[in-house]
Order: C-alpha cells, then structure tokens, then sequence
C-alpha cells in the first residue's frame, strides 16, 4: 500500500477509535437557555435600546418600510453595546455574492480621534450602509471589473449575530448603480410582490387579512469523510467530488444505513453543530442517517423565507467548522460519489397569514377550502407556466450529475398532488357553476362538489420521484441542490406566484365588474385553471423513460443541457414576470444568466485539470507499476519453466497486461483530447458559447476517461494503488 493511502487509513481509523464526546455543549444545560444565545434578539433589544426608537425600528420592519438614519444611529449605539459585552471586537457586513456563499470584511470598532487617541466607535452609518470592493465579485457584466464600488446595505428583518469577536450584520449587496449583486435583495423584493399579490387575493375571502408571510423550511442532506482521507484525494479537496472511483461492492443496496442508529463519532458531530446552530438561533430540530453511506441530514422549523436562507447560510458555515473539530470534512456536493444517492436541499414552502391561517392547507368549512383550492391552482398554473424557470433556478455544473438519476427528482418539473385532491380538482373541473356553488339566503357559499369539506391535513403520500410535491399543507420543492443558495430558487418560485395571483385578481375583478357574482367568477376561473395547468400534474414515475416522452407530449421543458436550460431566465415571459413582480429587471436576469454560464465553465475547467492531473500521476504510475511487475513475472517464468508450462502459467498475466496496455492508452487519448477541447472552448467568443463547449465536448470526455481510470482500480494490485477508495471512504467512522 503507498504510503500516503496507508497514513490516511491508520490515521483515519485512530479518529474512530478516539473519544467521541460534543466538545460545545455543558452537562445539564437546556435548549432554552442557549438558543439565540449569539443572537441579538428583540428581546435582548430592549435592554441596550430605547424603547421609544424600538418602537418604530420594530413599525418599520413589520410593515416593510425604510429604516431612518436616525433610527440607524440610536440602534447601532445599542447594538455595538451588546456585542462588545459579548466579547466582540469586530464588526461586518455579511452578503450573499453571486458565488452562492456568503462574504464578509471585517472592522473593527474604533477609530481614531484628530489627536490620534482611539475611541470605541460603531455609527449608524457603519450600520446602515458600507462599500466594500465589488470588483472581484461576479456580476455578468453590470459593470467593469475597474469599477470596484459596491454597497452593501442592512436588512434588519434578519437579526445580527455573533461569530466568534464579530457581530455579522445580514447585508443586501448592490452595485453602484442600483442592479442587485446578491441573492437576497431579489429574495426581499420576490417576498414582498407575493405578501402584495395573496393579500389581495385573501381579501376575495376574508377582509381582516392584513399580512401574508412567506415560510421555508429547507432539509438539508450532507456527507461526512474523515479529513485524512480527504486531504488524500485531491479532487475532493479541489472540487468537492470524486471525479474517478469505482463504487463499493457494498454501498446503499440494502438501505441499511437510511434511518439507522447514528454512529457515535457523527453523533458527538451533529451534537456540537445544533447547539452552535441553535446558539445562533437556528431552530434545527431533526437529524438522521440519509440512504448513501457516510450521508446524513438535517432540518429545522419552518421560518420566515429571508431568514430561514440566512440560517441555511450560516448552518453550513458552522457545520464546514465543527466538522474538522471532529477531523471530519463535510461534503455539500451534490454528487460526491458515483453510484450512490446525491444530495439535496428539499424546499418546504409556505404561505400564511396575519390570523394563523395556512393558504396551502385545507380549511375547516367549505368557504376555506375554496380558498385553499385558490391558492393551491394558483400555484400549479404558476409551476405549469414557469417550469422551464423553475428548473433554471436550480441547475448548475454540481446539481447536473444529481438531476434526473434513480435517487432523486428527474429535470422535467412536474407537481404531485396525491390521490385525494386530484380527485378533488377532477370533481371541480368537471363539475358545472350551479354544481359547484350553492348560495342559501344567508349568502353563505357551500360547494356542491364531494370530499372538498372533508380534506383532511396530511390527505398525500410523497411521490420521491417529484421534483414539486404537494405534502399536505406545504408544496416541497425537492429539485434544490444541497450546495445552493436557496434563495435562487425561491426567488423564481415567489415572482412566478406573485405573477399567477395577480393575473387571478385582475380576471375575477374585470368580472365582478361586470355583473357577475363573485363566487360564481372564482369558480369558473379556477376550474377553467384546473384545465390550463393539467399538463404539470403527474402522479407517476418520474425516473421512467415513459414519462419523458409523455412530458415532451405534454409541452413541458424537458431540456437537460444546464446551459440551455440557463436560457430560461431570458425568454420573454420570464422577463415580463420578473418586470410585473420587480423582482429583477432585463439587465438584472441578463447578469445573473451570464454568471450562470461563467461558473458553469469554470467548474467544469477545474475538474478536466484535476481529472487530468489524477489520471497522469496517479492511476497511469501505479497501473504501469503494476504492468511492470506482471511482465518481471513472465519473464522470470519463462525462465524457470518449459514453453509448454509457461503459455499456461502467464495466460492470466498476458491477459491483465493487455487491459493495463488498452486502459492506459485510452486515458492518455483522452486526456489529450480533453485539454484540446478545453483549449478550443476556452476560445469561444462569450460565455454562453463556452459553456455549452464545456458541456458538449468536455463533459463526455471526462466520462470516458473515469470509466477506463475505475477499471484500473479494479486490476491494480490494491497495494499499488494511491488514492483512497470508496470502501474506505464511505464506511469509515
């Protein structure tokens, strides 16, 4: 065994055997008395902030409204006060850049005075607003690389937190002239068209509506490899993958490890990250073994959308630090490892009023389910006209080796309702007015139509095959993948519902206005969108080679190209829906498009050099090691041994020689013909173009070149070999 493979197995093994204790959490200490412990809560407010000021900082922010400059101020005296009493020495702007993580630059809390002596000093400008250098950030044109001003801005419906001695100040990030940088800011306004467009929409059934609040709730998959073995397979140090290996003869076939006992090492692990996540104020509640070896998850409560993708932010920065206090790296690739499950970031989405009420879950009389079935058609004709979108948001070089595999949902978006509400929608759509609608002399409406009073709260099984899924009283977008930022996804899916519910409003208004009762209008416009948006439902297989022609039948997108399918952000309906919403603007989508195939590119340019790299000095000097050994044995043979004897004896060897000699070449053809290509893609004139080479000619190449590399690993003599494999990494606590 080579001795770098050797060191990290022993090593890998010492971590396993070693005490496995949380190193964070204190005996007998409650959740209660450490959540939000680094947060700096509305309740922790009042003792740093008058009350006066909290009083309309508090206005402002529930009802959307611009903070003041002096209210800036005042909060910020109060606000580096609790910091600096927590230990705090810095302070930063946290944004969301266009790279899909988080960035920060740290000051520090003072400055200095005319004669040079420092004095402890956090303004409400500092708070307010900062310019850190954009220059180095994508933004797909909005501006030059040499214009390196940018803004970053507070958002204080997220709380600030403590890291360590820095308060973190959740940030939008913008460019000079207004266009967003970032994820949040198009997540805020996206939120802010939809809270608009349901109100308004609520007010056809209830006038106390005042407010409608969009929730997440993300589940998080993840793997854990110990760092030894990490730090020895340098495609996944540089690419969060493994661009070559062959699988385990044991991997997840018999789905012993999903939902199974937590190994003591993981669970030491897991313990120390809720309670930092928790201590941040991230209510995670739930966590377990996942279907694929060494993969695990982990979920919260539902939250506010801009908050709950902060703390989805944030949980993955602290799980990247807690995993090496326990000399684990975490991999939040979608693909990790071929051959077994990926991972995702399933996307529980929600709507919700002001009075408690759920819009997506079924009501307790017939009036409230009608508007249940409101929102939940709206939502579907939404899915139906944006699927292409939809998809878009969520596709990237990492999510496209996990998309449309038997493990998880297929790129064609399709929406599981379940048995009982398609029969529902079925009796609706079939059904007529004077069916459907009954009004008696009080004015109350019934529907006629069976089973709508008698929905029940969890009336759908989970089709694991749907991308969009309907589960009772939430729809779960399970197409997100785990290394993304949620807000891209659920930024389209706001903007898209926002569109569909004021297009809705507007036809029921027009009608009303001519005459027609409202309840008749509601009813015929929805059964008239039970027909429109029929082709988006689908209850069946969505791995099967059936189902995609049929969806192709049907007019749904059914592209798999990552950089064809990018072009979704710039069909004109997408532009329209983004303007009418104010989510983003031409130039906004025609950044973030432009940045899509950029990272694509890149991505994919890093692992052709890593795969490379490993295939030339790994696998090609340990193969040929081996080949060498086999031909000193047929020689020694031959000379030990008559010709009859010897054919026999060096049959096996000729053999393996052979397929080392086949296996070789056609790597080092490949290999040649990959840097060819990625020369000639490199020179295309723009980024959409050098995308789509990267995907069409670079892609294949480096299929073909890990399938001759993978049967190498299996004729190797294991000893030669220098790079962990699959069984070590997969099942090593």
């Amino acid at each position: 065994m080579s001795n770098v493979r050797f060191e990290a197995l022993k090593t890998a093994k010492e971590h396993s055997f070693a005490q496995v204790t949380p190193s964070c959490t204190q005996e007998n200490e409650r959740v209660k008395d450490f959540f939000a412990r680094d947060v700096f809560t509305r309740a922790k407010m009042k003792e740093y902030i008058a009350e006066e000021v909290l009083e309309q900082l508090f206005d402002d922010v529930d009802n959307g409204r611009t903070i003041h400059r002096d209210i800036a101020g005042n909060v910020a005296i109060g606000m580096r006060k609790w910091a600096m009493d927590h230990g705090a020495t810095h302070f930063t702007h946290w944004f969301q850049p266009l790279t899909g993580g988080t960035a920060e630059k740290h000051d520090a809390f003072f400055s200095l005075t005319k004669d040079g002596e420092l004095i402890e000093e956090f303004s409400g400008d500092s708070l307010y607003q900062q310019e850190p250098d954009a220059s180095s950030f994508p933004s797909g044109g909005i501006r030059n690389t040499f214009e390196a001003r940018g803004y970053s801005a507070w958002d204080p419906s997220s709380p600030v937190f403590l890291i360590g001695d820095t308060l973190c100040i959740p940030t939008v990030f913008v460019a000079y002239t207004g266009e967003a940088l970032d994820y949040k800011t198009p997540l805020i306004r996206s939120t802010a068209s939809l809270c608009h467009a349901a109100r308004e929409v609520c007010g056809l059934f209830d006038k106390t509506v005042k407010h409608v609040h969009v929730n997440l709730g993300w589940e998080q998959e993840y793997f854990l490899v110990d760092e030894s073995l990490y730090m020895a397979r340098p495609d996944l140090m540089l690419t969060g993958r493994t661009l070559m290996g062959h699988n385990s003869a044991k991997s997840q076939q018999l789905e012993d490890h999903y939902f199974g006992a937590i190994p003591q090492r993981v669970l030491a692990f897991m313990r120390d990250l809720e309670y930092e996540a928790l201590c941040a104020g991230i209510p995670v509640r739930t966590r377990h073994n996942e279907v694929a070896p060494n993969q695990f998850e982990m979920a919260p409560i539902y939250e506010d959308v801009n908050l709950a993708n902060d703390h989805n932010l944030l949980v993955m920065s602290i799980m990247e630090r807690v995993a090496q206090k326990h000399h684990f790296r975490v991999l939040l690739h979608e693909k990790p490892f071929a051959g077994v499950n990926g991972s995702g970031k399933h996307c529980n989405w929600s709507l919700q009023t002001n009075t408690g009420v759920n819009l997506l879950a079924p009501g307790k009389n017939p009036y409230q389910n009608l508007q249940f079935v409101t929102f939940l058609v709206n939502v579907l004709m939404a899915v139906h006209r944006h699927n292409g979108l939809l998809k878009a948001s969520i596709v990237s070089a990492t999510n496209e080796h996990r998309l449309g595999a038997n493990e998880a949902p297929p790129a064609i978006i399709s929406v599981f309702l379940g048995k009982q509400i398609t029969e529902v929608l079925d009796k609706l759509e079939h059904a007529t007015a004077e069916e459907g609608i009954i009004i008696n002399a009080k004015k109350e409406m019934k529907l006629g139509v069976a089973n709508i009073p008698e929905i029940l709260l969890d009336n759908t099984d989970r089709n694991r095959t749907s991308p969009f899924a309907f589960t009772g009283n939430r729809f779960e977008f399970r197409a997100v993948g785990s290394s993304a930022n949620c807000g891209g996804a659920m930024l389209a899916l706001n903007a898209a519902v926002a569109e569909q519910l004021m297009l809705f409003k507007s036809e029921v208004d027009r009608r009303v206005e001519k005459g027609e009762p409202k309840e008749r209008a509601l009813f015929d416009i929805i059964r008239n969108y039970i027909v429109a948006c029929k082709a988006i439902r689908f209850e069946g297989n969505g791995y099967s080679d059936e189902w995609r022609a049929e969806a192709a039948e049907r007019g749904l997108d059914c592209e798999t190209s990552v950089p064809l399918v990018i072009d979704r952000y710039l069909a004109p309906d997408t532009i329209r829906m983004f303007q009418l919403t104010g989510v983003l603007n031409e130039a906004e989508l025609h950044s973030r498009s432009e940045v899509k195939w950029e990272t694509y590119a890149k991505k994919l340019q890093i692992e052709s050099r890593v795969l490379g790299d490993l295939v030339i000095n790994h696998v090609l000097p340990a193969a040929k090691r081996y080949q060498t050994m086999l031909l000193n044995n047929v020689l020694t043979v031959k000379q030990v041994f008559s010709a009859d004897e010897t054919a026999a004896l060096n049959e096996m060897d000729y053999s393996i020689i052979r397929q080392i000699e086949s296996h070789s070449a056609a790597i080092l053809k490949g290999v040649e013909a990959m840097t060819e290509a990625r020369h000639k893609a490199n020179r295309q004139p723009d980024e959409r173009a050098k995308a789509i080479a990267y995907h069409d000619t670079i892609l294949p190449l480096m299929a073909d070149i890990r399938e001759h590399a993978d049967a190498l690993e299996l004729i190797v003599d294991d000893e030669l070999w220098t790079l962990p494999k699959y069984r070590e990494m997969m099942f090593i606590r």
